[in-house]
């Protein structure tokens, strides 16, 4: 697999810093990056998001080797050139179809985000955030907020 960009290698790891910030004085969980998960009892699905959030009570001390046996409550996909909506978004219903809370998917190039979750049917439901939104941790980190303006950079040049 290619590397990422340049604008991806920074905003990574940049979501992961408020996300643990938030997270472990409150001992909500374990920010991960690029970590293989799997369905449980599908040993022939294996996803690997550019980040994700396990709950707390949720992960197994010590971890799972060599992957996770199941889906991370967050899982978070920043888009790059090389990825397509289509893909992204079937990647977000299979995260959420085998145990996922949600999933953000980010893209710096629109300087938007989408929010995935299931719906009260078990239907999949999504809303795109803009510059002036706000990703909510809800559910998986109560209280969280990410200002959409305080996570991307005002320009993504050359994305």
């Amino acid at each position: 697999m290619a590397p990422t960009n340049s604008v991806h290698s920074w905003l990574a790891p940049e979501i992961s810093g408020y996300i643990r910030a938030f997270a472990k004085p409150r001992k909500l969980g374990f920010t991960l990056s690029e970590g293989g998960f799997s369905a449980s009892g599908d040993e022939h699905l294996l996803l690997a998001p550019d980040l994700a959030f396990v709950r707390s009570e949720r992960m197994p001390i010590p971890f799972p080797k060599p992957f996770f046996n199941f889906m991370p409550d967050l899982a978070i996909e920043v888009k790059s050139p090389s990825n397509t909506y289509p893909g992204l978004r079937r990647k977000a219903r299979i995260f959420l179809s085998n145990g996922s809370t949600m999933v953000w998917i980010i893209d710096p190039q629109s300087r938007s985000a989408e929010v995935w979750q299931l719906d009260a049917d078990g239907g999949f439901e999504s809303e795109t955030l803009g510059m002036d939104g706000v990703l909510s941790g809800e559910d998986v980190l109560p209280g969280f907020a990410l200002p959409m303006r305080e996570l991307l950079p005002p320009e993504s040049a050359n994305y």
